[in-house]
């Protein structure tokens, strides 16, 4: 091949320049000069100098010594680039022409035998492994010309710039030609380039051609972002299944409270029965419930929005909301009832189950969760959140009566602290005044840059934490070198047992805080 000529050429270049030195250097050595060392039978002079005066002789040696050891740089014409241009633009020396979409290529076998989809056409008993002109099908309608141009030319070179408006056509053609170095140059692109105006089509993409670390890089990128930067045209393009996954994870970054993932999904579906809406982000909330109102006054108070034809395809989104960290809060209550997007016997087992909670906290001494169950945490934990715009001292609770456990978060001097309070409450029945309580948690830290990636990211993993009346625990201590504002704060709690867990009167753990496996 041509690229082997080149490499000969260049090591005969490079070792007649290495003798050439080399003669040079022994020539020097052979005459040597008046004070310089000439052999084992003669004096140095430098040796007769001050011990701190450098020997010239040593000098020379390693000045050769350097030389024979520094590499030499020739910029030679690089074969890769040879090749590209003189075989495949060209088509110099071409043994077989593919024909597709209207275009032809004067391509090498040699070279499209890389591929596993001409390799197996090639080494088999097919007819084309004769021919000289092949026609592909193209079944695949993100394939275009351009794409097959790059998928081609990548197997002339060592490197290929894809852009990100390119690349879900790019991955289309290397898919269908099996050409796995490109597949996974096409990954990683998508990859890099995660964000609001992308996310959708890769992660659509991802799927239809088996990318799963594109795919699950989405999900991480769309957990993070819904919520906490939301965006119109974002939106409008989620679509019910992937909107089902976001809502039913314990890994939605949630800003505020539950009934904050209700609202989104209040605008995500206006959005979607109404997609020619175009209008700022403020006034998104105000439109959908004049929509959703119009739409009540229409259809009458007896039927809710999910039991018509029209809202039936969003149910299975709203399945997910956990309705049980809604109906806690007396004004979020009466939103879910003015709306009537959700069916009546829906509610009614939420308002039931929350009602025997609170009886079991109060009256079957329910201390709250003291094992381990991390299952039971992801379906079932509060979702809420908080953004910290700037460095600062922050105290704040999230609204809603967690069967008596007021709890407080304070952010301060890079410290993270619950505390469990107890004391001061307008009315004696809003609190717990059990001398123990038992919660689990999840806090979550995160930075984002503009397109929305990680900048920073601290989780204390699944804990479990044993509370007394006003104790304090520093849940997260901060490196100040990690931090990045704005900073968005995201927990998840567990306030009373799960139903499969232990009872209240098993014996207590034995630390007051530790790690869930």
């Amino acid at each position: 091949m041509r690229s082997a000529v080149y490499t000969a050429c260049f090591l005969e270049l490079e070792m007649g320049s290495l003798g050439s030195r080399l003669q040079a250097s022994s020539s020097r050595t052979e005459e040597p000069a008046e004070g310089s060392c000439a052999g084992a039978g003669h004096s140095c002079e430098c040796r007769k100098r001050k011990r701190s005066s450098p020997c010239q002789c040593d000098s020379e040696a390693e000045e050769e010594d350097s030389l024979l050891n520094t590499p030499r740089r020739k910029k030679l014409k690089s074969t890769s680039k040879y090749i590209y241009q003189t075989l495949f633009l060209n088509g110099e020396n071409s043994d077989i022409r593919i024909c597709a979409l209207g275009q032809e290529w004067n391509l090498h076998k040699v070279y499209l035998c890389q591929s596993g989809y001409f390799s197996s056409m090639f080494s088999g008993s097919w007819k084309e492994s004769s021919m000289t002109t092949i026609e592909l099908e193209i079944p695949d309608q993100n394939i275009d010309t351009e794409a097959l141009q790059v998928a081609f030319g990548s197997l002339y070179r060592d490197d290929v710039l894809i852009k990100p408006s390119r690349v879900i056509s790019i991955l289309a053609a290397a898919c269908m030609l099996q050409l796995d170095g490109l597949i996974q140059q096409c990954g990683e692109t998508m990859k890099e380039t995660i964000n609001a105006k992308t996310v959708c089509s890769y992660y659509s993409s991802a799927g239809m051609y088996g990318l799963d670390s594109v795919t699950k890089k989405c999900l991480e990128w769309l957990l993070n972002n819904l919520m906490t930067h939301q965006n119109v045209e974002l939106m409008k393009e989620l679509g019910v299944g992937v909107m089902e996954q976001l809502v039913q994870s314990s890994d939605l970054f949630v800003m505020q409270v539950e009934m904050d993932v209700y609202t989104a999904l209040k605008k995500w579906m206006f959005l979607k029965l109404c997609p020619s809406w175009n209008g700022p982000i403020k006034q998104l909330l105000a439109d959908a419930d004049n929509w959703i109102c119009k739409s009540r006054s229409e259809r009458g108070e007896e039927e809710a929005f999910l039991n018509t034809e029209q809202g039936a395809p969003f149910a299975p989104v709203f399945r997910q909301v956990r309705l049980q960290y809604i109906i806690n809060d007396l004004a979020s209550a009466r939103i879910l009832e003015r709306d009537n997007i959700l069916p009546h016997d829906w509610l009614s087992a939420v308002y039931k189950l929350q009602w025997f909670a609170m009886l079991r906290t109060e009256h079957d001494n329910d201390t709250g969760p003291q094992e381990a169950n991390k299952e039971e945490f992801d379906l079932n934990s509060m979702r809420c959140g908080r953004k910290l715009a700037k460095d600062g001292d922050y105290c704040w609770r999230w609204t809603g009566f967690n069967f008596g456990f007021d709890l407080l978060v304070t952010y301060t001097n890079r410290f993270i602290v619950f505390k469990r309070n107890t004391l001061s409450q307008p009315c004696g029945g809003s609190v717990s005044l059990q001398p123990r309580r038992h919660i689990a948690y999840r806090l979550r830290l995160a930075s984002f840059d503009a397109s929305g990636k990680l900048v920073c990211s601290r989780s204390t993993g699944y804990q479990l934490l044993t509370l007394e009346k006003d104790q304090e625990y520093v849940v997260m201590n901060l490196d100040s070198r990690l931090l990045a504002f704005p900073l968005y704060v995201c927990c998840n709690f567990l306030y009373t047992s799960p139903p499969s867990g232990r009872r209240a009167d098993a014996p207590e753990p034995e630390s007051s805080a530790h790690s869930v496996s």
